[in-house]
């Protein structure tokens, strides 16, 4: 194994300037996941780029949306994964990503070199993390390894919008797996993420009667006070020490002051730390609607949405997973220190539902994801990958 790891470790640290030009051409192919056509680009550029690097070891690539709503997906694997599927042993490691951005074109764009720093839409969330998967892959097909290790790769065209469609083939990937690393942006100090919250989202309506605020005010029925009602009612269900959240982010209603509404419309987010917290907390945003229609006679309220993804639990498993990951991190001149809770969601969340041990925030170390201010520190493309070629290569079979 060591003469594998100092074989791919040389040919990686002469890598930087290659990776740093794959880097700049997927940060300059815009893929605000609405732009079907950036994303499905971006897809087909990682694929071709995995292909040539891992000289064709890695089978699989584009897989264009379903539904024609989102861009396309990559999904990849290698002859010893379908090894390890026949056998029936879970030993296959599961390399998880997205290529859409939440940037639109005229927000940011571009690509850019300061110093120490590549700065761009997506260097950070995430395209320097395929980067750093992409590269790792190539240098253990250097070393003569990469054929031995059984291996899948992910990444999703639609994973800033909770990954609608993305999700069944993050399922299906995770599938047999027995770990799943997932390379979102890599933290301050390269903290590893254990765990992260489960997240929910639900439309909530009220409907009244409309009628003349001067004229006919006791004919009509206040949508609004009974969406009122409820935002009090689903508000109060935050609870700090429990780590569950609510907001009310947006409200809607009526068409004038002098005209009772007859509907009002909310949108509500909610976030929790477990599986059974998350299933409790749908259950009493629905009383609280019932419970706020009860309050205004004649009113009716409906609610629509419920858990989008659960949360990334910290386990036995995903402890030793850590472990196992950070010895190979401090090796490679990185951070190793566990990251704390998570408020948002990734597809780290859905690899967990399928009972499959995962940690998150492995690409490149930076700040400013989701702001114009987003930059990765060059230097630990290299380190990163470096990371993964020693956790990958001491799984590699004999």
């Amino acid at each position: 194994m060591a003469e594998v790891i100092d074989t791919a470790l040389s040919w990686l640290q002469k890598q930087q300037a290659p990776m740093e030009r794959l880097l700049r051409e997927m940060v300059e192919i815009s893929s605000h996941t609405p732009d079907l056509d950036g994303v499905s680009q971006n897809a087909e550029l990682y694929a071709d780029a995995t292909r040539a690097l891992t000289g064709g070891v890695l089978g699989g690539g584009v897989v264009p949306s379903t539904s024609g709503k989102y861009g396309a997906h990559v999904v990849m694997h290698n002859a010893a994964d379908d090894q390890a599927a026949v056998a029936g042993a879970r030993d296959t490691v599961l390399l998880v990503g997205h290529h859409d951005t939440v940037f639109p074109k005229a927000s940011f764009s571009g690509y850019r070199e300061d110093g120490e720093l590549l700065r761009g839409p997506g260097v950070l969330d995430m395209k320097g993390g395929l980067v750093v998967i992409c590269y790792a892959l190539g240098a253990l097909h250097q070393a003569g390894a990469l054929g031995r290790i059984p291996v899948r790769v992910v990444s999703v065209g639609d994973e800033e919008i909770g990954s609608p469609e993305g999700r069944t083939l993050v399922l299906e990937a995770a599938r047999g797996a027995g770990c799943a690393l997932v390379f979102e942006s890599g933290r301050a100090g390269d903290q590893i993420v254990t765990r992260r919250k489960g997240i929910g989202s639900m439309t909530v309506t009220a409907h009244g009667k409309a009628a003349h605020a001067g004229n006919n005010h006791p004919d009509g029925i206040n949508a609004i006070w009974a969406l009122a009602r409820f935002v009090i009612g689903a508000q109060e269900l935050t609870d700090y020490e429990r780590g569950l959240t609510i907001n009310v982010g947006k409200v809607g209603g009526g068409i004038g002051k002098n005209t009772v509404p007859d509907r009002a419309d909310a949108m509500v987010d909610f976030r929790f730390l477990t599986a059974h917290d998350g299933e409790q907390l749908v259950t009493a945003l629905h009383a609280a609607a019932e419970a706020a229609a009860a309050g205004v006679k004649g009113a009716r309220i409906e609610v629509h949405g419920g858990i989008s993804r659960h949360p990334l639990e910290r386990t036995e498993a995903s402890a030793a997973l850590l472990g196992e990951y950070a010895a190979c991190a401090l090796k490679s001149g990185l951070g190793a220190d566990e990251a704390p809770l998570i408020g948002g969601g990734s597809d780290a969340n859905t690899v967990a539902t399928a009972g499959v041990p995962a940690i998150d925030g492995l690409g490149p170390r930076g700040k400013g994801f989701h702001t114009v201010e987003e930059f990765i520190e060059r230097a630990t493309l290299i380190s990163k990958a470096e990371a993964l070629v020693r956790f990958l290569a001491q799984r590699a079979r004999t």
